[in-house]
């Protein structure tokens, strides 16, 4: 279950220890959860990357089309945040093993365990069905 994917010591070192997070779904609609996750991380420090078939500029940040599109010179993508529904967010997965992203953040709802499984056999950390808010305020120190 879900629940695999929700080890506290990897939930506490991507809080912790990342700084780029490409957000897969941000676009620029500041109602979108999507937007408000991103929003926050960039608060506490964290570099983001928009991800959004339009490509457009968001929290300040240039954005890009997919994961492929951004150029190495952004530096290494810790965490990818999976901010598509379920049933497109095995695609995504696969997308951030191929662009060497260290992690994938699945949120609430969001859920494929055969793409979670991927991911920990192509060597990234894994958090699953979690909110980075959430556990930010429950798990930061």
């Amino acid at each position: 279950m879900a629940d695999a994917y929700a080890d506290l010591t990897v939930i506490r070192r991507l809080l912790n220890e990342t700084k780029t997070w490409a957000f897969v779904g941000l676009g620029d609609n500041p109602d979108r959860e999507v937007h408000t996750q991103a929003r926050l991380l960039q608060e506490r420090g964290k570099r983001i990357i928009p991800v959004h078939p339009d490509g457009r500029t968001v929290l300040n940040e240039q954005g890009f089309a997919s994961l492929a599109d951004i150029p190495a010179t952004e530096g290494p993508i810790d965490v990818v945040g999976v901010y598509r529904r379920a049933e497109y967010a095995g695609a995504v997965v696969d997308e951030a093993i191929a662009a060497g992203a260290k992690a994938v953040w699945l949120p609430l709802e969001v859920i494929d365990e055969a793409a979670a499984k991927r991911a920990q056999e192509a060597g990234l950390d894994v958090v699953m069905d979690r909110c980075p808010a959430v556990e930010w305020a429950l798990r930061r120190n």
